[in-house]
């Protein structure tokens, strides 16, 4: 049978500690996408997304909502904080982007509720110094009571009297853990019901069975684009545990977070920072002060604040021995290389190939971040380039050192730079090989 009119799904993953530039991508791959889904995080997660110079901030909504006709779905592995959905929604209803009737949430999607909030503020105060570096927005309680079992998930806010009971019982027990263990305020059962419940009318149009609208469109020759959040290396199982986020963000996780099978996740994107960078707490092997030097100019110039919290971001050259831990744990498929623009007018580079431990060479990022926070990083050379890349289209368009570095960056990790970014906005994109057409 011919390929020709088989739909194919491609899912878009961090390789390095997020940040690097998801938003666009999936933003410009949507025009060959019939749906994009959410598949892990919450709205911790930041997609800015820059389109003909208006710049639009998304934290839980799929990065496809900015394309006019393309249907959006939360999955199942998204816990949803819903008056943020909300907020989300108007905010963009406003910009004249139309949402609600686009957009499906999973009924089985935890929710995310206030005293989640609560316990994740007052965790990290009593940490002080050895604070993980989370976002105080719920995500990692909101996921510890997915696995502990009791959860309240959306169908459950659907169901008055089922949410009621589960309510109690879950405040209950996170009341006396805030007010006994951690020091905190009990919430108020009365008031976190009443403020669930008036969400409820304008919610419950946009749940539905994600899984079976997945098949369904994909059955119908619909391309299917997963969008992750957050880097692979801050994958609960595979990052610098303890300092990770509380869900998988490895590629493998679309098919658990939307209900789908392995075998309908055909190509995998992994975009890739022309440097390296990373929020919060936790080892960088190869990072630069930011107050001086390169780290400086890669902090200014490429603009590293985080787009949910607005922390500056730990800037530091590329690490190579970083993305084939990546590749190996996600079975990338290409490369999309952002940001390249930011090392404009720098005289040479340096890309880390590995780590020594303890005078041991070490050719592959380890698993921890007790291991992590010994490399030292092995530095590599290369000469700079003066000219601009910015918003170049092809790659004759960019300076013969610039394509020596990404030809660099290809022979250390072992898998093709598919497209490279030149800038935010979505047409100022090097398409090597289409995610969607490439076999």
């Amino acid at each position: 049978m011919s390929n020709k009119n088989v739909a194919k799904n491609v899912v878009v993953i961090g390789t390095q500690w997020g940040d690097e530039g998801k938003g666009k991508i999936v933003d410009w791959l949507t025009d060959h996408a019939a749906g994009v889904v959410r598949f892990q995080g919450g709205h911790n997660a930041g997609h800015t997304l820059v389109i003909k110079g208006q710049k639009t901030a998304l934290q839980l909504i799929p990065s496809g909502i900015m394309r006019e006709g393309v249907a959006c779905y939360i999955g199942n592995g998204v816990v949803v904080s819903v008056p943020d959905v909300m907020r989300e929604i108007d905010k963009l209803q406003a910009a004249g982007v139309e949402v609600v009737s686009r957009l499906m949430i999973s009924e089985a999607s935890p929710a995310i509720l206030p005293y989640h909030v609560a316990i994740d503020v007052a965790r990290e105060a009593a940490r002080g110094a050895n604070k993980i570096g989370t976002t105080g927005k719920g995500i990692g309680p909101a996921y510890e009571d997915k696995v502990a079992r009791r959860a309240i998930r959306i169908a459950d806010m659907l169901n008055e009297t089922r949410f009621a009971e589960k309510l109690k019982e879950n405040l209950d027990y996170h009341n006396f853990v805030l007010a006994n263990y951690l020091g905190g305020q009990a919430l108020d059962f009365q008031k976190v019901f009443d403020d669930a419940m008036a969400l409820v009318p304008r919610l419950s149009p946009m749940v539905g069975d994600v899984s079976s609208a997945l098949h369904a469109t994909y059955k119908a020759g619909g391309n299917l684009l997963f969008e992750g959040a957050q880097g692979s290396l801050l994958d609960v199982d595979h990052g610098t545990y303890p300092y990770v986020t509380s869900s998988n963000c490895v590629a493998g996780n679309a098919a658990a977070g939307a209900g789908v099978g392995p075998n309908m996740l055909h190509y995998i994107m992994g975009i890739t920072k022309a440097y390296t960078t990373r929020v919060g707490s936790g080892p960088f092997p190869s990072e630069l002060p930011t107050d001086q030097g390169i780290g400086e100019h890669l902090s200014r110039v490429g603009h590293e604040f985080g787009t949910v919290t607005g922390r500056a971001r730990r800037c530091g050259w590329f690490d190579a021995a970083l993305l084939r831990r990546s590749v190996q744990i996600n079975g990338v498929s290409g490369m999309c290389l952002t940001k390249l623009d930011v090392l404009d007018g720098l005289e040479s580079l340096k890309i880390c190939t590995g780590y020594t431990i303890d005078g041991r060479a070490v050719d592959i990022f380890p698993v921890g971040a007790e291991e992590a926070a010994l490399c030292k990083p092995v530095y590599e050379e290369m000469p700079g380039w003066k000219d601009s890349t910015v918003g170049a289209k092809s790659m004759d368009d960019l300076p013969a050192t610039a394509r020596a570095y990404i030809k660099r960056i290809e022979e250390l990790v072992g898998v093709p730079v598919d497209m490279v970014s030149t800038g935010p906005d979505r047409e100022e994109t090097i398409v090597l090989r289409h995610p969607f057409a490439a076999e």
